[in-house]
């Protein structure tokens, strides 16, 4: 089992930036790929971009390409999702997610595919 906790999420005008950490405890990250996901009121979760076990692999959607940077220190067992120059359409409840993967280079970009999940964390950009 897998426990995942997300923090760092709050309040900030647009153009600002804001690092989200998802702490993982019961079973180290380094055999899981990971992904950060985002849902906004009426709406449905989506993806945001995911990382493989390795590392090596990184895939963000679309829409937060070359704003949102995901990374991982495994001494601390933690991902985080770095977002710079936030919109405000970037305003959602963001979850990370973790997946067991047989091998170290998939990216897994659907809910499906994960098998453990966090609480979520409050991002909220004004205009």
């Amino acid at each position: 089992q897998v426990q995942l906790v997300e923090s760092g999420g709050g309040l900030v005008q647009a153009g600002g930036s804001l690092r989200l950490s998802c702490a993982a405890s019961g079973r180290t990250l380094s055999r899981y790929a990971m992904g950060w996901f985002r849902q906004a009121p009426g709406k449905e979760r989506e993806f945001v971009g995911a990382n493989s076990w390795s590392g090596g692999n990184t895939y963000y959607a679309d829409s937060v390409k070359g704003r949102f940077t995901i990374s991982r220190d495994g001494v601390k067992n933690t991902m985080y999702l770095q977002m710079n120059s936030l919109k405000p359409e970037d305003t959602a409840v963001y979850y990370c997610a973790a997946a067991m993967t047989a091998r170290p280079f998939p990216i897994i970009i659907a809910t499906s595919g994960y098998d453990y999940w966090g609480q979520g964390t409050q991002v909220t950009v004004s205009s």
